[in-house]
């Protein structure tokens, strides 16, 4: 992302507001806005992590008085104390105004049913997607998660034609839907799916199996949540509303930028937020910035379908490994679904890993020839030997929030 006149004045005003709060106050006590004066000056300013974003709660990030705050989120805290984000009206307007943008560039409209599964409260996504459909005009419908036979009723009987969900909730929609044979009264044209990467194995089938174009709509509770950026109709990265916020791309290793167009780690600056505004927040999430303008129109930049993340890797017996790498392995099988599950055990001195994944194939010689395949391939790609274990489709978790599928025994 290009660093501009307007973007460096942008970036000095969201300082000077961000040490009104308590964290940004000690960690830029320092730094005086107008000593930035070029880019350099910019990446020499020190990162902040969700560590310290917890370390500061309970509103240890607001940089407003009480009186302005009108909403609380915040994280799941499911591996920690959860990271409090306070809201003004402001940034709930913004926010509602990015994810109207979003409907928009997937060419959604007043006249659509938009049908609302994720998950209400404190967690930003089922609200995120609601505001920005209440900000569009469209008919909004908050199911939130859970109780699928409800969900498909009113799928039918309301006429929905926009799904939002997690990847692994819409997966379990289409394949009850394709069970139950009831496709032909699914009135549903897109789909805007976030919260977890996923690979094509995966939007194949969910797009095949509900019949709806997809789109990957990005976002995290620390900035704002759900809606700061969405990929377009020509399905070649997301689309990054950076008339809200500034991103660096760095090496996780290094935390100095990567070259144009390389894989690194994504870093956010908020350029409008009031309530809890970012400097330098390391998003943990790795992707690339895609270089030249997209055949769509926009001018906003854009980055690359999310690859995984810096603190997802595991280490195996010396390789690294990320899901991304194992959506890879699948995606280049026939026969194998889009689901798996890995399993890494320490047993006798040694790492053990496991690979369970879905198939359609039924005769045991037929899945013999699958399990060689995969681990085949899997060494080839990946740079080392799982155990694999082919299984009937359905057979492993499915979730209607975020599907966890690998689970590390060692620690």
């Amino acid at each position: 992302m290009k660093f501009t006149e307007e973007i460096l004045s942008q970036i000095r005003s969201n300082i000077a507001h961000a040490k009104k709060s308590e964290y940004y106050g000690k960690l830029l006590a320092d730094i005086e806005p107008d000593e930035i004066k070029t880019e350099s000056d910019f990446q020499k300013l020190p990162f902040s992590d969700k560590e310290d974003l917890r370390a500061a709660y309970p509103l240890g990030l607001s940089a407003v008085p009480n009186e302005e705050i009108v909403r609380i989120h915040s994280s799941s805290g499911t591996t920690g104390t959860a990271v409090i984000i306070p809201y003004t009206q402001k940034d709930i307007d913004d926010w509602a105004a990015m994810f109207a943008r979003c409907y928009e560039m997937a060419g959604v409209t007043r006249a659509d049913r938009i049908h609302i599964t994720p998950g209400y409260g404190l967690w930003t996504a089922g609200i995120g997607f609601q505001l920005g459909a209440e900000k569009l005009g469209a008919m909004t419908i908050p199911m939130g998660p859970g109780n699928t036979d409800k969900q498909i009723k009113m799928m039918i009987d309301l006429g929905s034609t926009v799904l939002t969900a997690t990847s692994s909730y819409a997966l379990l929609l289409a394949e009850e839907i394709e069970k139950r044979g009831i496709k032909d009264k699914i009135k549903l044209r897109k789909g805007i799916i976030g919260s977890e990467r996923w690979g094509d194995k995966m939007r194949a089938r969910i797009a095949d199996e509900l019949g709806v174009e997809l789109y990957d709509i990005y976002g995290l509770t620390e900035c704002y949540g759900p809606g700061i950026g969405i990929s377009c109709p020509e399905e070649d990265g997301m689309h990054m509303w950076t008339d809200y916020l500034y991103y660096e791309i760095i090496d996780p290793k290094t935390l100095k930028p990567v070259a144009e167009g390389e894989s690194g780690e994504l870093v956010i600056t908020t350029l409008q937020k009031e309530g809890a505004p970012l400097v330098r927040y390391r998003t943990h999430d790795l992707t690339r910035e895609i270089t030249g303008e997209c055949k769509c129109g926009s001018k906003f930049p854009r980055i690359s379908t999310l690859i995984g993340r810096s603190d997802d890797m595991i280490k195996v017996k010396g390789t690294i490994i990320f899901p991304a790498l194992v959506d890879g392995v699948l995606t280049g099988v026939d026969g194998v679904s889009s689901e798996y599950q890995i399993i890494i055990d320490h047993l006798n001195g040694r790492d053990i890993m496991r690979l369970f994944f879905e198939t359609a194939v039924s005769g045991a010689a037929e899945r013999k020839a699958l399990e060689k395949q995969v681990a085949e391939v899997f060494k080839s790609k990946v740079g080392s030997t799982p155990e694999t274990h082919a299984v009937s489709l359905g057979e492993l978790p499915r979730s209607e929030k975020k599907t966890t599928r690998i689970f590390d025994n060692r620690y």
